[in-house]
């Protein structure tokens, strides 16, 4: 990257730029790790020659938020796909069932909001489309985070509630459904031909929950990709432009996981042993009646405690999925 030369050639730059980011994404909290047990262990030693209880339980304190950090970057390092460390794209879309299945994927929106903030990461709301009387028909949210869509791509697939609707009069037990799908976030900069002849863009209303927050001019905007037949649509913003913009990118994001799964597909072809995980599969069920549980089906983790999952507890799937699967791509498609 010191060479005089190194630009001449734009793509390859960018190449060696992106590979030096992701073993900075590395080398960097390794090296401070090491500084800080490091420090510790000289605290140790003064403890030795000179107890002192105010500094030995600082010291204690220490050991266990390294080793808390430690288990982290050691999760990490089962995210081994070039795309693991990009944000993510999360799509919910409700299931059949009406108010029951809408209101099942507004619950799984506020899951990964509360997973994402104690992650540390941000959460944008790119899409949102509400139900008539409850919950959400579906929505799209941008989770902002270093190795975001690493940790999100186990969660790709279907999730079934059981639970006695709040909504049946005959306090009946309901079983719904939700989908969710993981993309990558990729950089603007990567090369996905997207012909404006090959484009529908449509524009219409964004609907709100009325009054002062309905948009009285045609701002929303839908843009259908004809060849692949891939959707996506963007009201959040009151500008036409910035919609326009932002559908653009969602859609950019869908072609290059599309390509990404054809090549996958090409690989697993050749691999007679790897499993079979379909696009949309059921992955893990919530129980909230008769008995409290979620239980993820690929893995068999299986917790009692369904509020503590529901409030973004979701780590110990991810963390089994990851052991299990390692750095195989597992996007929506896979």
């Amino acid at each position: 990257m010191g060479s005089a030369d190194f630009w001449n050639s734009q793509e390859a730059a960018q190449d060696v730029v992106q590979q030096v980011k992701g073993l900075k994404n590395w080398v960097e909290p390794y090296e401070a790790l090491v500084a800080r047990v490091q420090s510790t262990r000289e605290l140790a030693e003064l403890l030795d020659a000179e107890p002192d209880a105010e500094m030995e339980a600082e010291v204690s304190r220490e050991a266990t938020r390294i080793g808390e950090e430690l288990e982290e970057f050691r999760l990490r390092s089962l995210l081994s796909h070039p795309d693991d460390f990009r944000d993510a794209q999360l799509e919910i879309s409700a299931g059949a069932g009406g108010t029951e299945a809408q209101d099942w994927a507004s619950m799984l929106m506020r899951m990964y909001t509360r997973w994402a903030e104690r992650k540390g990461f941000t959460v944008e709301i790119v899409d949102l489309s509400e139900g008539e009387e409850a919950g959400i028909k579906g929505a799209v949210l941008e989770i902002k985070g270093l190795y975001a869509y690493g940790y999100l791509k186990a969660e790709s697939g279907v999730h079934r509630l059981v639970r006695i609707s709040p909504f049946d009069s005959q306090a009946r037990r309901h079983t719904s459904f939700a989908s969710v799908f993981i993309y990558p976030v990729v950089d603007t900069d990567i090369n996905i031909e997207i012909r404006e002849e090959d484009l529908r863009i449509d524009v219409f209303r964004a609907s709100g929950a009325g009054g002062q927050h309905v948009n009285k001019t045609s701002s929303a905007v839908r843009i259908t990709h004809i060849p692949t037949g891939v959707v996506t649509a963007s009201q959040q913003q009151r500008s036409q432009h910035k919609n326009k913009a932002t559908a653009m990118q969602m859609l950019k994001n869908r072609l290059y996981q599309i390509e990404l799964n054809k090549q996958l597909a090409k690989k697993a072809e050749l691999d007679a042993n790897k499993s079979d995980v379909s696009f949309g599969s059921q992955i893990r069920s919530y129980v909230f009646q008769p008995y409290t549980m979620v239980n993820d089906h690929r893995t068999e983790l299986k917790i009692p405690d369904v509020q503590k999952v529901m409030d973004g507890g979701i780590d110990p799937f991810i963390e089994a999925f990851l052991k299990e699967h390692g750095g195989e791509r597992t996007g929506s498609a896979a």
